[in-house]
């Protein structure tokens, strides 16, 4: 059950992923080609210099727990530049800016994919493990399981069967017995 369940998380999962690659794709190109517009209008000393008034990012990361495998969680916390949203869409050339604007989202699309293709691997990592469980459990543990059942049962019904016959030898002594005690009865009545 629990490999179901981690199939069906990896399932969905790479789903997501395969259509986050796909606009991740269509990210880089964006940027790609909005960083070259603003290379071709303002120069590359004016990039740089806004470049460095840009602030830093820093990612940190998180664990989920699903099905007993800690899957991460990767969050970004960007720093507040020298050039605030406002400040940037007033000073900055609107071919920058809409060049920032798509890195930050390609950054952004970046660590979502790394996420999900991380958490996929451990899954899958996890899913091979349960895998191989259930095989020794169905392939080792079962059958031994049966062999020893069915060797106590043989073992009971052995013991059953001696128990049987050696109630049915007491039975004939003790009615040998009594048989002989009645004769003698009738033995020691008829002499007397």
């Amino acid at each position: 059950m629990k490999r179901s369940a981690l199939i069906m998380e990896f399932l969905g999962m790479a789903k997501e992923l395969r259509s986050m690659r796909e606009a991740l794709r269509n990210d880089v190109g964006m940027a790609m080609e909005s960083i070259t517009r603003a290379e071709i209008s303002e120069g590359r000393l004016t990039i740089e210099r806004i470049g460095f008034m840009s602030g830093e990012s820093e990612v940190f990361i998180n664990a989920k727990n699903v099905m007993g495998v800690k899957i991460p969680e990767i969050g970004i916390s960007m720093e507040t530049a020298v050039l605030s949203e406002r400040l940037r869409a007033i000073a900055v050339p609107a071919s920058v800016n809409d060049s920032i604007n798509a890195y930050e989202k390609l950054f952004r699309s970046l660590i979502n994919v790394v996420e999900k293709e991380k958490a996929m691997r451990k899954l899958l990592h996890e899913i091979d493990k349960t895998k191989r469980r259930s095989n020794a459990i169905e392939f080792v543990m079962i059958p031994r399981l049966q062999e020893q059942a069915k060797y106590i049962r043989m073992r009971l019904d052995e013991i059953e069967r001696d128990t049987f016959t050696t109630l049915k030898m007491v039975k004939k002594k003790i009615t040998a017995q009594e048989d002989e005690g009645n004769s003698m009865e009738r033995g020691e009545s008829i002499q007397a």
